[in-house]
């Protein structure tokens, strides 16, 4: 299993979004907010929240496999990356309290922030931050979390400032720094990273079976934290975990999916968080080789799905109709592509054009690692038969999928979070050197619209350049991205502040606080 794929995953995302203070609100559904109506914050409590995770994949590593929600919901809490995903703009401070790059985009200056601290007392140094930077990079999938940064160009100058040196001009690096950018103290042996001190606005107090209870940071720099603290406990399921909501074991249900808020809808005393463009389920056509690496074939599969229906039934409606673009949340996501509707005359007319065998019957890999995938699988199968191709669905164990079927099927289903930014799907899985290249395709014209892109220091400028490589995403990748799923928490009468980014977003909670 690839182990920053996993983790963007539970980011979102990512894996992603960091709400920071001025960025945390309540829940967009009417629930959450007639509930927080007049309420003034007010500091103490303790917050219990549940998160999915599995006792055999629990990890205390910041930098390892955080296969678990659990995990990576306890890591945020205590350690803080240099950047983090905002509400107004893609990027926003966190342990880094501003960045500068080179006029030519390949030097960037970070600062740490001034009165950051580890949880011991001891000041956040830009030794500690480069220390940390290179543990990251040396691990397994490092090359992909800091793409186009050697080890040997991560260096302190000063005690406040980390230099990164990329090997080609990106004015996107901040916003690779988000999701991943853990810092520990210099020098932390992996025996001791079960009691490593963060510089996040939650210490650990204790960690027990992939359970936890955390503090109040009384000296985060990053501000005021209202709650005392806040208990984790560990779900397998998303049922076990809503029924313990219900029954008030827990606080917060985090991430629980559209079926139990279906359930949760009439209840006066529950909140409906939604957290728009929350996770892409895109169905993935290689385009290298096999029956899809024709693109009027992967155009004909594009068109014979109705994606309405998809968001129906999937997704239950918690979610929007999406347009074969991955990152759309991002402000610079090209809303102005006409958007593909089904069009079955069509498709069947592409699909003889391009010689396709439609006697033959497809396998369709899937798992059933989050809620709607398997079933958005078997309703994407059951509306291309109506173009004429035969798809069988194949349910994989999620061990074997991740290792036999993900960056080789020729159809399969995924997912990803952080879908806030167009480019870093663009680095992650559509540049023809990707190590996470899902689809193998490889597209001169959309490597040099990327290139271009990250390379270019103009706002507007680098827009435009945008728009064109989704433009190009969108005519000929291997996505079939029909929709995108609503994240869901649901929460308990009297809690406010909860985060509503999506990926990300939903584990920065140094914001929220109990009415009672």
């Amino acid at each position: 299993m690839n182990i920053n794929r996993r983790q963007v995953l539970w980011a979102g995302g990512a894996i992603g979004t960091a709400a920071l203070l001025a960025a945390c609100s309540g829940g967009d559904d009417t629930s959450a907010r007639s509930a927080a109506a007049g309420a003034k914050p007010r500091k103490g409590g303790t917050l219990r929240v549940g998160a999915l995770g599995r006792a055999s994949a629990i990890t205390r590593d910041p930098h390892g496999t955080q296969a678990n929600e659990s995990d990576y919901l306890v890591i945020a809490l205590v350690h803080d990356t240099l950047t983090a995903p905002g509400a107004e703009t893609n990027t926003v401070p966190r342990l880094a309290s501003k960045w500068q790059a080179s006029d030519d985009l390949k030097t960037w200056r970070f600062t740490v922030a001034k009165g950051a601290k580890f949880h011991d007392g001891t000041p956040v140094t830009a030794d500690d931050v480069v220390w940390s930077l290179k543990r990251l990079r040396n691990t397994p999938s490092g090359a992909s979390r800091l793409p186009g940064i050697k080890a040997d160009n991560i260096k302190a100058e000063g005690a406040d400032t980390v230099v990164l040196v990329s090997d080609y001009a990106n004015a996107e690096l901040p916003l690779l720094t988000r999701l991943t950018t853990f810092v520990l103290k210099k020098g932390t042996k992996d025996k001791e990273l079960d009691k490593a001190p963060g510089t996040g606005p939650f210490k650990l107090e204790w960690f027990r079976s992939g359970n936890a209870r955390l503090v109040r940071n009384e000296d985060w720099h990053g501000g005021e934290v209202l709650l005392d603290a806040i208990e984790v406990k560990i779900f397998e399921s998303p049922q076990a975990m809503s029924n313990a909501l219900l029954a008030g074991q827990i606080d917060v249900a985090s991430n629980v999916g559209a079926v139990a808020a279906r359930t949760a809808e009439k209840r006066k005393d529950i909140q409906i968080v939604r957290r728009p463009n929350d996770m892409a389920m895109p169905i993935v056509m290689r385009t290298a080789s096999g029956p899809f690496a024709d693109a009027k074939v992967r155009e004909a599969l594009r068109l014979a799905v109705d994606r309405e229906a998809m968001v129906k039934q999937v997704l239950s409606g918690y979610g929007t109709v999406a347009n074969d673009i991955l990152g759309t949340g991002d402000p610079a996501y090209a809303k102005d592509i006409v958007q593909r509707t089904r069009d079955l005359t069509k498709a069947k007319k592409l699909l003889k054009e391009a010689g396709f065998d439609t006697s033959k019957t497809y396998k369709l890999m899937t798992t059933e690692d989050i809620s709607g995938l398997a079933e958005s699988a078997t309703l994407f199968a059951t509306q291309v038969r109506e173009a004429g191709v035969k798809i069988e669905v194949v349910k994989q164990e999620s061990g074997t999928f991740w290792d036999k079927t993900w960056l080789k099927g020729d159809l399969y289903t995924t997912y990803w979070g952080t879908n806030d930014s167009v480019v870093f799907f663009a680095s992650k899985t559509m540049v023809s050197d990707s190590g996470q290249n899902e689809s193998g395709w490889k597209s001169p014209a959309f490597d040099a619209a990327y290139r271009k892109a990250i390379g270019t220091k103009d706002p507007a400028a680098r827009a435009k350049v945008l728009h064109d490589l989704q433009q190009i995403e969108h005519d000929t990748s291997g996505y079939v991205l029909w929709g995108m799923a609503d994240g869901i928490d649901l929460a308990a009468a009297p809690v406010r502040g909860l985060p509503t980014l999506p990926g990300y977003g939903r584990v920065q909670l140094e914001q929220a606080w109990l009415a009672r």
